[in-house]
């Protein structure tokens, strides 16, 4: 059995793709602490839901995925009851492998994963790092778990905080252009539905082109960009403002509060 402990957006969006993928309801469970809400999943899905205690008493594996301000917290509640049989798998920004091998009584092997929203469509950037009691059959399993939520990779865990950085708040970078493009369209004189349609399907295609064409994005770029034409106007005028630096400052702001928050 796989439990998952606190199911926000991330914890809903493993459990329903584990249950795409396949995987028997009762496979499943999700611990949750209010009623309430417990009654939405075992609706939704029809998973059992569990107290933190029978979680860790019938789960082989453990998926935390609550913020990271309730971590040590949860960790608390599940300290003595989990064994090295079992496998951690921590979804919380900013909490090292380390924090959470400290804080538990038996060796369990912990993996660490960012995750990102478009688990929620089976199209995630999911990054994955060993603790150091966690070895190649621990990070298949989780692979394992998160390929059907979309792409699934190994990085050291020392870039981790860059990857939360990066691909963690990823969508929320795409959807604020999407959001700044949209208003141009209706400073052109378009209608809002018209433009969101039309910079939706563009930002699908080029990220699909991207992906698929295996290309550099400047060699992209430039099959656009015509000598003296729109596009090259267009990004003179990006370049002007500056986009490109506050990109990297926030990418690179973000990469710091999530440093910040396995301090604290």
């Amino acid at each position: 059995m796989i439990a998952i402990l606190g199911t926000g957006k991330m914890g809903e969006a493993v459990l329903s793709g584990l249950l795409r993928a396949g995987r028997a309801p009762a496979e499943v469970a999700a611990v949750v602490r209010r009623p309430a809400r417990a009654d939405e999943l075992r609706a939704a899905y029809g998973v059992p839901t569990l107290s933190v205690a029978e979680a860790a008493a019938k789960a082989e594996t453990l998926v935390i995925a609550v913020k990271p301000q309730d971590m040590e917290r949860m960790l608390d509640e599940v300290k003595s009851l989990i064994t090295p049989s079992q496998l951690l798998i921590s979804m919380a920004a900013g909490i090292t492998t380390s924090f959470i091998e400290r804080r538990v009584t038996a060796e369990v092997p912990v993996v660490r994963v960012m995750s990102n929203t478009p688990a929620l469509v089976d199209e995630a950037m999911s990054v994955i790092s060993a603790g150091s009691l966690a070895g190649e059959e621990h990070l298949r399993h989780a692979e394992e778990l998160l390929a059907p939520l979309g792409k699934v990779i190994r990085i050291p865990e020392y870039q981790q905080d860059a990857a939360t950085a990066l691909s963690g708040s990823g969508p929320a970078y795409v959807f604020y252009l999407v959001e700044a493009m949209v208003d141009a369209g209706i400073l052109l004189g378009m209608p809002r539905r018209t433009a969101l349609e039309m910079v939706t399907q563009t930002v699908y295609g080029a990220a699909t082109m991207l992906r698929d064409s295996g290309e550099h994005p400047v060699i992209l770029r430039d099959a656009v960009t015509s000598p003296g034409g729109t596009t090259i106007t267009a990004i003179r005028e990006l370049e002007k403002h500056g986009v490109r630096a506050a990109f990297l400052a926030a990418i690179e702001a973000a990469r710091d509060r999530s440093r910040e928050l396995g301090a604290e």
